[in-house]
């Protein structure tokens, strides 16, 4: 049973909605200690001071900013408090703007919101007020000391939350030197072919299909090393040598739509679902021809 890890209200305009946050993920990994490898005996984390070789407190310790090698400004605990956002209670809503606006790299963390006590109706009006106009607001929210860009919009019949980014900590993309160049563009019927290929690979996306095969592994791995199973390391595989561009997606596209393992890739499994009645009914059709011709043979040659 998930808790809640925050209480407050959504406030907008003089509209106050008590609401209680979730965290909307559980991160799964796969976490290790550190050993030594004689003895298998958890290694130990320690401040050294390496101007003495002597363990420093941790009450002895103090945050410093280096503002030129080796050259630090101290900051007292209680200066960062004197600067700390005013600790509210309160989601204040800064504007309501269109989801299609937003870059999906601005989003960090989801949590839902859920109607606080007795909050059930406002908490209702403001879901469903969302739902009608397709707006997400967009807020500020202190969370743990610390403000945070928010993102709220209305998903089903529950309203999530998600921290963003600010913009000055997004990356510019220009900033990267090997963005390809004006002179890489490619051929009209090589973006054919790619579209062609998108095309046969395009399905309806569902969650479910996709787990984290390495952690499935890692823990197959731990689970047999533990059982004393010996693990044989394989050669890792060297990439197959690539072909000329325009021979890569031919045979992309002649793998996608040709006779594979059974599955159905999600072009043709939509022509599939989409004809599903008729090609039934033409099956039946072509069942029932196929026996009375075989009645017929019958009967001739009595």
């Amino acid at each position: 049973m998930p808790r809640s890890i925050w209480s407050g209200a959504i406030s907008f305009g003089l509209v106050n909605v008590p609401v209680k946050l979730y965290s909307a993920v559980s991160r799964k990994t796969v976490r290790f200690h550190q050993l030594h490898d004689a003895d298998h005996v958890r290694i130990q984390q320690k401040r050294i001071c390496p101007a003495d070789g002597e363990e420093v407190p941790y009450d002895s310790i103090v945050k410093g900013y280096e503002i030129s090698p080796d050259q630090y400004v101290v900051i007292e605990p209680e200066e960062l408090e004197a600067l700390d956002p005013k600790k509210t209670r309160s989601i204040d809503i800064q504007e309501f703007v269109d989801l299609d606006e937003i870059d999906p790299i601005y989003f960090d963390h989801p949590y839902y919101l859920a109607p606080g006590t007795g909050a059930s109706k406002p908490y209702r009006l403001l879901l469903q007020a969302m739902q009608e106009t397709n707006k997400v607001a967009i807020a500020r929210v202190v969370i743990r000391q610390k403000e945070n860009l928010v993102a709220i919009r209305a998903t089903g019949n529950v309203m999530t939350m998600a921290t963003m980014v600010f913009h000055d900590e997004v990356i510019d993309a220009d900033t990267i030197d090997e963005l390809p160049d004006d002179e890489a563009d490619a051929s009209d019927r090589e973006v054919e072919m790619a579209e062609q290929l998108i095309g046969s690979l395009t399905s309806d996306f569902d969650p479910e299909k996709y787990h984290d095969e390495y952690r499935e592994r890692v823990l197959e791995l731990i689970e047999a090393k533990a059982r004393g199973q010996e693990i044989s390391i394989q050669p890792e595989e060297e990439p197959a040598p690539v072909p000329d561009l325009m021979a890569a997606l031919e045979q992309s596209l002649a793998a996608a739509n040709g006779p594979g393992d059974g599955k159905t890739t999600g072009a043709r499994r939509k022509r599939s679902t989409s004809s599903g009645g008729n090609g039934a009914k033409t099956a039946k059709k072509k069942s029932s021809s196929t026996s009375s011709r075989s009645r017929s043979k019958a009967s001739s040659k009595k």
